[in-house]
């Protein structure tokens, strides 16, 4: 079975781990928001960076829709 992430990806997942475990890892454009608070948060900076270097890594999951059902109006 062919990997879903390539090892430079988890490479990227790995540096970005370092800066959080360390304290320095910040969110938002060029490190300009907040510090990352989550491990979650930082797996995605991550995966970001890795897809922004055009790494083989998995699309962002999007949003399924549901159908919404529509009210009839009675007469």
């Amino acid at each position: 079975m062919a990997r879903k992430y390539s090892k430079s990806a988890g490479d990227d997942v790995e540096k970005e781990m370092k800066r959080y475990n360390k304290g320095t890892a910040k969110s938002g454009p060029g490190g300009k928001g907040g510090k990352v608070k989550s491990r979650k948060q930082a797996i995605a900076i991550g995966l970001s960076e890795a897809r922004a270097k055009g790494k083989k890594v998995p699309k962002k999951a999007t949003k399924k829709k549901t159908a919404k059902k529509r009210k009839t109006k009675k007469s």
